[in-house]
């Protein structure tokens, strides 16, 4: 749908438009120039850069979109945000133990992300969490503070328990929480064959339920974590062995983005009520891992939908220090370290997916009529009058005609009565009945039902270089919304209603809600296409989970991925490029052999040159060909 323009639009009504300054502050803004731009200072020294001038100097360098953009300086901003939350409350409320923070691995595995975590972190002690094998392996690479927590959750084999004991005997504060009662004594057997004294968690399934998409995560539904008898079985095996001294820790998990402050609240004085009881078992404790569920304002909204949050980062820290003190105190209980597993919010606002547009499908631009033929049937006839005979007082009477005769030629055409062209000619002019009565009802003070859900159905169709299984599989998957806008052209106003179409060849591969002040919307405002002139949009707040859930559908792989940063003078670094998945890439992860592949259509290309098909210099054209085409960008190239 098209609207008509404001003469007096600015950039300030776009950043209102996509809701920049709800979701974006304060790391994306809109500027005077109608550019996106990200901060890549801090709060105090400020460095904003223009995200369109990025993708311009990284086109002149060869990397093409679509690109996944990470800001190293957003997500260390995010950890010191979360670790001094943390201190500034418990200090003014005189918490006796401090905050560990933890990164789970699985919610971005990527190298660089373990890499600059364990940097960053290494002034708050932060430490990661691993649910597997290699994610154990990956942190035991990294994590060498002796001071940072490795959390190590999930179901461990011999090899995973003898990996954490080796830690722990090299210094390093590892943590084997018990997921069921049959690890406690493979985890015993273990430690005592190597002479390792083991640190030891339990992990509680709660009867708070959690809140939100993932509410199954906590609560009796929840399939991971034990219930309050198998925890005292645990505490008794310990006891049998003498070991209840190794349990240190209660960890427990409501889910992923939590968006009411209250399920938080009664969680944490639940599992605190299990804390002090253990205590009193006699175990040593001294540690209460509140998991992940800290959720990410995707909306804007400030509310308890999913997609938000109806808390900031300090509430949610103040309210966590305020109900473990509360039970603690009235129970004379020590104050436990608090530790969280905050992943989403860690590294969401770290990385925004930018893809060009290739094309756009839609109403069509001029309010032409067709010029019919001299031997037009007659319902072809009819239809072409309607949109002379449009005005404000007739536009449903003239919806209905329109509908009825394209429906009648629809009939025709399929008994064989009405030609192809004929048909395309109706439906175009169908088009343009459409676009004129959308036009008409842009002055009315109300408008008919009908007449709105019109437009609404008919929003143009922008084809995305990107695939949505592959960069945004939890739009799919789970109906995420990620706040999505174009980076550029926003002193324009625009005017027409959008979804966006990936590049797979999957009826599922299409965007068509986005988020709004209400919820969500089934189109975006979206500007026309300029001939010789790139259009990228932004996908924000993408830094958690989508690189590692992505998959190959239609064998598109990994996308370019660039880390932006400045230096000592404030200009633009580019650094840790990782070159996008090529074909060969992406044929190799499913199987094929590429010496054998190229083998295989050398022959036909000769077998070609034999039958005199095509000749031998054009076979080394061909060939030339088909290898570059092994080591292309899965993705559509401009060059």
């Amino acid at each position: 749908m098209t609207k008509s323009p404001s003469s007096s639009w600015t950039v300030s009504d776009s950043a209102e438009l996509y809701g920049l300054p709800r979701w974006g502050a304060p790391y994306y803004r809109v500027a005077d120039a109608g550019e996106v731009e990200v901060n890549l200072g801090d709060e105090e020294n400020e460095s904003w850069h223009s995200m369109a001038a990025m993708i311009g100097e990284l086109e002149e360098r060869g990397i093409e979109a679509p690109v996944m953009l990470r800001f190293g300086n957003i997500l260390e901003h995010r950890l010191r945000l979360l670790n001094e939350s943390f201190r500034k409350v418990m200090k003014a409320a005189g918490y006796q133990a401090p905050f560990k923070g933890v990164f789970p691995i699985k919610v971005n595995q990527q190298h660089q992300v373990i890499d600059q975590i364990c940097e960053f972190g290494k002034q708050f002690h932060h430490g990661l969490e691993a649910g597997s094998k290699p994610e154990l392996i990956a942190a035991l690479s990294y994590m060498h503070d002796p001071e940072a927590l490795i959390i190590c959750n999930g179901y461990k084999d011999k090899e995973f328990i003898d990996l954490a004991l080796y830690a722990v005997q090299m210094g390093l504060q590892v943590m084997l929480v018990v997921e069921t009662v049959g690890e406690v004594p493979l985890i015993l057997e273990r430690s005592a064959a190597l002479g390792v004294t083991p640190r030891l968690g339990v992990r509680m399934k709660l009867s708070t339920p959690g809140s939100g998409k993932w509410v199954e995560s906590g609560g009796d539904a929840s399939v991971f974590g034990l219930n309050a008898e198998q925890v005292i079985q645990v505490v008794d095996l310990l006891k049998e062995q003498e070991k209840l001294d190794c349990l240190e820790l209660l960890h427990y998990h409501l889910g992923s983005q939590i968006p009411n402050i209250r399920t938080i609240r009664t969680g944490v004085s639940e599992a605190c009520r299990v804390y002090v009881n253990l205590v009193r078992e006699g175990a040593k404790m001294g540690f209460l891992d509140m998991g992940g569920g800290l959720a990410v304002d995707y909306d804007g909204s400030q509310s308890n939908t999913t997609s938000s949050r109806n808390y900031a980062v300090e509430e949610y820290c103040a309210d966590v220090v305020e109900s473990v003190m509360e039970i603690c105190d009235k129970s004379d209980v020590a104050h436990p370290t608090l530790v969280t597993e905050s992943g989403r919010a860690t590294v969401a606002h770290y990385g925004v997916l930018v893809f060009n547009i290739l094309d756009v499908s839609g109403a069509p631009t001029k309010l032409e009529v067709p010029e019919l033929p001299e031997n037009a049937p007659n319902e072809l006839k009819y239809l072409v009058e309607i949109p002379h005979q449009i005005k404000a007082n007739n536009l449903q009477e003239c919806l209905n005609d329109a509908v009825y005769y394209r429906d009648e030629i629809r009939n025709r055409f399929a008994l064989g009565l009405v030609t192809l062209r004929e048909r395309a000619l109706a439906e175009r002019c169908f088009a343009v009945i459409v676009k004129k009565i959308e036009k008409a009802t842009q002055d009315m003070e109300r408008v008919p039902d009908s007449l709105e859900e019109l437009s609404a159905a008919r929003p143009d169709i922008y084809y995305g270089n990107f695939s949505l299984f592959q960069s945004l599989p939890d739009n799919w998957a789970i109906d995420q919304l990620f706040p999505i806008m174009p980076i550029h052209r926003l002193s324009e106003e625009p005017l027409q209603d959008g979804i966006f179409a990936d590049i797979t060849c999957d009826c599922d591969g299409k965007i068509d809600h986005f988020i709004d002040d209400s919820g969500s919307k089934n189109s975006l405002p979206l500007h026309d296409l300029k001939d010789e002139e790139s259009y990228h949009i932004g996908v924000f707040l993408v830094g958690a989970y989508q690189e590692t859930l992505g998959d190959l559908h239609n064998l598109f792989g990994d996308t370019n991925v660039v880390s932006v940063e400045v230096d000592e003078e404030g200009q633009r670094v580019y650094g840790h490029e990782v070159q996008g998945d090529t074909v060969a890439d992406v044929l190799s992860y499913v199987e094929y052999d590429i010496k054998e592949m190229t083998g295989n259509f050398r022959k036909l290309a000769e077998r070609a040159v034999r039958q005199s098909r095509i000749t031998a210099p054009q076979r080394k054209i061909i060939m030339s060909a088909f290898t570059e085409g092994m080591q292309g960008y899965t993705y559509f190239e401009n060059q």
